[in-house]
């Protein structure tokens, strides 16, 4: 009996594999479904009740289709995953608990300004950094660009970011305007002086606008003036050769006994100098940089590095310096002398995109450079670009201060202040600022 059982299971087991076989030739080929039915009926004939319960106990289905249940199980089981819940296919995967309306915001630029510039201040809003603090009233979703050459930029400085700009990074301020009719966006908020980018240059206007500010400077290393709460900046102005005003500062710089929250060096050093340029080889001011302004960093200073009389024209002399200091700028400083919207992006975006750092514009005024330095003198002129320049440097998020320059060579209808009052430049700036501050 016990022979005639594994005659029988000998018999059997071969057909049933052929019987079972799930071969892609299968579902091309009728006659070879139809011998495998013969033969597994065959065997069913011919085999013992033994070999009848084996044939009972056959998993119907592949073999491929039973291993993709058991891992499918295993995988579950690994991930500690709901296996009931699922979620439409292309859509982003929001963790238990985690809000996912969260988005950033940008603010549109309202402007003075003829019509052809305002396409230039409504794309601002488009440097929104990812770290900022937006408080807008009005506002649209959008994504943020971001180009190859800027991305390379910062990391090429990445290594020469302080402490404080690392810090600011990760920790932006928002704030609202006192009059509520402007939006500021701060994306830098460690490295804009008590989170208002507004500042002057020069002191001369501080009796009417210093409650309007966050910052000051008026090219000295001991400013003096009555500021308020506005943050005083010092200065290393040049190398002690321009004239005996800059031997002064020189020394007055040396003699600083303590650390600035901020510090400024070198005015426009790639001019010659006369002329409100400090005109200085890079190898002496790397030299005057490492030795005087770096030790402040250090200590805990944030440095804004030097402005350019070139402008976005600059060559051949900031890039040396950066790469030869000991200490990088945390911030980078620029003067805009233009007369348009699109002549202060141009200034901006050349900046941003070489250097990668946030910018403070330390001296910003209306000027015609496009064939020779021709400070504008129309009065309906100069109060539009104020205007416009403001919604500019308060929306762009790449700027984390700015200034109204008072500097040498430009009209008499710039100037803030006149006969002891302010001047209807003054009292635009004011207007201007007071949107946002």
């Amino acid at each position: 009996m016990l022979a005639t059982n594994l005659i029988s299971l000998v018999l059997v087991l071969p057909t049933l594999a052929l019987a079972r076989h799930n071969s892609p030739l299968d579902g091309h080929s009728p006659s070879r479904r139809h011998h495998h039915a013969r033969a597994a009926s065959f065997a069913l004939e011919h085999a013992s009740p033994a070999s009848h319960e084996l044939l009972r106990r056959t998993y119907h289905g592949t073999i491929e289709q039973k291993m993709a249940r058991k891992r499918a199980g295993k995988n579950l089981a690994k991930r500690a995953a709901d296996g009931s819940q699922c979620r439409v296919r292309g859509q982003s995967y929001v963790p238990t608990g985690v809000s996912s309306t969260s988005a950033i915001s940008s603010t549109a630029a309202s402007s003075a300004a003829s019509s052809s510039s305002t396409d230039s201040v409504t794309s601002t809003s488009d440097w929104v950094d990812s770290s900022s603090s937006i408080v807008s009233t009005s506002t649209s979703d959008e994504s943020i660009p971001t180009t190859s050459t800027s991305i390379d930029n910062q990391q090429n400085w990445a290594e020469a970011t302080s402490s404080a700009e690392q810090a600011a990074a990760t920790s932006a301020s928002s704030f609202s305007s006192s009059s509520g009719s402007g939006t500021s966006i701060v994306s830098y908020s460690g490295l804009t002086p008590n989170g208002n980018k507004a500042g002057v240059s020069a002191g001369d206007s501080l009796p009417w606008i210093a409650s309007k500010l966050g910052w000051w400077y008026d090219w000295s290393a001991t400013p003096s003036g009555d500021c308020g709460s506005a943050v005083t900046v010092p200065m290393l102005w040049g190398g002690g050769i321009a004239d005996a005003t800059d031997a002064a500062r020189l020394v007055a710089f040396e003699a600083l006994g303590h650390t600035p929250s901020y510090i400024i060096g070198f005015e426009e050093p790639d001019c010659a100098a006369g002329s409100g340029s400090s005109g200085l080889d890079v190898a002496t001011g790397i030299a005057l940089w490492d030795s005087l302004v770096a030790p402040k960093g250090e200590a805990g200073a944030i440095l804004v590095g030097p402005s350019m009389c070139k402008q976005a024209a600059e060559s051949g002399w900031l890039g040396p310096f950066m790469e030869g200091v000991s200490r990088k700028p945390d911030i980078m400083n620029i003067h805009v002398n233009k007369n348009s919207a699109a002549g202060i992006m141009t200034d901006i975006d050349h900046y941003w995109n070489t250097y990668g750092l946030p910018i403070w514009v330390t001296e910003f005024a209306c000027v015609d450079d496009s064939t020779d330095f021709i400070p504008c003198t129309d009065q309906g002129e100069i109060n539009a670009f104020i205007h416009t320049a403001v919604d500019i440097f308060e929306t762009d998020s790449r700027i984390a201060g700015y200034a109204y320059s008072n500097g040498y060579g430009l009209s008499e209808n710039w100037m803030m202040v006149k006969d002891g009052q302010l001047s209807e430049s003054g009292q635009t700036y004011l207007a201007a600022i007071s949107k946002y501050h």
